[in-house]
């Protein structure tokens, strides 16, 4: 029972002053007792106690530097200090609490004071102290919950990605694919994770709107007409429909909507060109080119990495970002990038 109750700290080199605070305080707090400056430190941080009861006027080192110590060890700095002291002056009081005190009783003190001012420090301290214990278990709930909706979020792109690639057989895994280079385009040119993170999800999410595009056209062995060149171009703006209302913390429908754009304003559907187009378009762009050309599609034969590669050099700087390119050759020439084909990594998402 003994042991529940506050430890209380008591801080002064006169036996009368230190047998009047233990008499008041005793019935209801665990004391402890230091007569100088270093024992009261070294208390302090083997027993911790809830309060301290600090004289100023002692020998060797004085209150204001005691509680300076105290204040600046992170073991202690937390554990509140009432100075008891003769001095009244106000200049007094404003040192102390600019040292970080939290009260002042002024001697002569009177037990009922002394009992009363304890007792509400110590009940502000422990409500301090439940207050932070709420807010760590509030943080572990907020994460927890914020796992959970990214879940939600990852299954929810995850079917959306594979819808598409049910009605286009022949360019499943392209999605995921696009996204992955595309990521490690971003990052070795320096853009934050954060942003990386919006790419990753437009990426996986670049071609949803083929959804509306006929599978005849998805599925053509031979070259498209005129016609059905001009409903597949269709796709980036329904995808860009599809998810304009998600509520992304990126521009997501934006960069879906850009990713067919080129910088000379040959692209399409908007026809922009250079900086009205956002730059994880441009990137999105040059990975999407760069899978495209490299893999197989049903009105041609793969035609392999260092084509592909090809192909985005000759157009660099005019049609795709020069930066992204150079990123993008990079990848393959000097780190060995390869696509992962395992789709339990490609989709995985925040």
């Amino acid at each position: 029972m003994n042991a529940s109750r506050p430890l209380v700290l008591i801080v002064d080199d006169n036996a009368t002053n230190l047998d009047l605070l233990v008499n008041t305080l005793k019935t209801e707090y665990r004391l402890g007792i230091a007569k100088n400056g270093p024992n009261a430190l070294e208390y302090a941080v083997k027993h911790n106690p809830g309060l301290v009861l600090l004289d100023i006027m002692m020998p060797e080192m004085d209150g204001y530097e005691i509680c300076s110590r105290l204040k600046a060890n992170p073991e202690t700095a937390a554990i509140p200090i009432i100075f008891i002291t003769a001095m009244s002056e106000t200049v007094n009081k404003t040192r102390g609490f600019e040292l970080g005190a939290v009260d002042y009783i002024t001697k002569p003190f009177h037990a009922a004071e002394v009992k009363a001012r304890v007792r509400t420090h110590l009940s502000l301290e422990e409500m301090r102290l439940q207050l932070e214990s709420q807010n760590v278990f509030l943080e572990h709930q907020v994460e927890q919950k914020t796992a959970e909706i990214r879940e939600i979020l990852n299954a929810s792109i995850r079917s959306m990605a594979l819808m598409a690639e049910i009605r286009d057989p022949y360019t499943a895994g392209h999605q995921q694919r696009v996204a992955q280079l595309a990521c490690a385009i971003a990052e070795k040119m320096g853009l934050t994770p954060k942003t990386i993170e919006g790419i990753r999800i437009a990426g996986i999410l670049h071609d949803v709107g083929k959804i509306r595009i006929p599978v005849s056209i998805l599925s053509r062995s031979g070259s498209l007409l005129d016609a059905e060149l001009e409903m597949l171009k269709i796709h980036p703006q329904v995808s860009f429909d599809i998810l304009k209302n998600i509520p992304f913390p990126w521009p997501v429908a934006q960069i879906v909507l850009q990713h067919h754009e080129r910088l000379d304003g040959s692209g399409y559907p908007q026809g922009l060109n250079g900086e009205e187009i956002l730059l994880e378009a441009k990137i999105l762009a040059v990975a999407d080119v760069t899978e495209a050309n490299s893999s197989f599609r049903p009105y041609r034969p793969a035609r392999g990495i260092e084509a592909a590669l090809t192909k985005i050099a000759q157009e660099k700087g005019t049609q795709y970002d020069a930066d992204a390119v150079t990123a993008c050759q990079g990848l393959f020439a000097e780190e060995g990038f390869e696509f992962d084909t395992n789709s339990e990594n490609v989709v995985s998402l925040l």
